[in-house]
């Protein structure tokens, strides 16, 4: 059994349901798998051969379907690689390496090689906006545009609210239900489906328990590609507010759109994200 689940049988039950989700990606798509020095990386590329490439990068507890609402905008005329983070619940290798080390941008260069890829468009979404933002701010050259969703290393981390949310779980399924509601900010009459699934992964799943290193006003100077931010007001997870004024003014040239109401989950930003690629 991986570390990174609570059992042999959490991990076979959430491996059953991703291996069912992708069953039912929206568009067609190859699955890759690319070596690198962290393991093996899953891949899944759909869109035109010719497009130009764009990696997409889920977050913490999540995998490649996290993409499910944006992908068919986004591969209509790109060619997308969305990838299974690693260390992450989907079908890459579960190695965790230091946040701190560089070795996360190392490994993602390693997978821009395996895909035959100089450079891409790189689009994250919390601890995936983490590593792009690494990445970005480590190789530059490597990252043609670089697209933000709620993304971790600007804005202070509410470690306090991380923690009450957390201490909810000791309440059963009704304190777990309302842990991922807070977490997450979305509603049960709306999202029940999405809230499902997380609340389904983080009952056999072990996340990252680290704080997210920041980035340094040096670092975001770096960011000389087109950037696109997207954040919720009412993130429990990050200062939002406090990411989009540092990218402001560290970042003039990015586009910075707080979204009113919208907790940590951005979801459903699949037109925003493809006509800043078409720009």
């Amino acid at each position: 059994m991986s570390t990174i689940y609570t059992s042999p049988t959490g991990e076979r039950e959430l491996r059953l349901h991703y291996r069912r989700a992708l069953e039912s990606w929206p568009v067609p798509a190859d699955h890759l798998r690319i070596s690198t020095g962290q393991g093996e990386t899953f891949v899944l590329a759909c869109g035109p051969q010719d497009g130009p490439a764009v990696l997409l990068l889920h977050g913490s507890g999540a995998n490649a379907t996290a993409w499910n609402a944006d992908v068919t905008e986004l591969a209509r005329r790109a060619r997308v690689y969305a990838v299974d983070v690693i260390g992450e619940p989907g079908l890459s290798a579960p190695s965790r390496p230091p946040l701190d080390s560089g070795a996360h941008a190392r490994w993602l260069e390693e997978v821009l090689d395996g895909l035959g890829l100089t450079s891409a468009a790189v689009v994250g979404m919390s601890l995936g906006g983490w590593m792009a933002l690494d990445l970005a701010t480590r190789c530059p050259e490597r990252v043609r545009r670089l697209g933000l969703l709620c993304p971790g290393g600007l804005g202070r981390q509410r470690t306090g609210r991380i923690l009450l949310s957390m201490a909810l779980r000791v309440f059963g399924a009704r304190g777990r239900r309302r842990s991922v509601r807070s977490m997450t900010g979305l509603s049960e009459t709306e999202d029940r489906s999405v809230l499902d699934a997380v609340e389904r992964t983080f009952a056999h799943f072990r996340p990252r328990t680290e704080g997210l290193p920041r980035f340094s006003d040096q670092a975001l100077g770096r960011l000389t590609m087109p950037v696109l931010a997207i954040v919720g007001e009412r993130d429990a997870m990050f200062d939002s507010r406090q990411s989009a004024r540092r990218l402001r003014a560290r970042v003039p040239h990015a586009t910075v759109t707080v979204l009113p109401g919208t907790g940590h989950a951005v979801l459903g930003q699949g037109a925003a994200i493809a006509a800043f690629l078409d720009a």
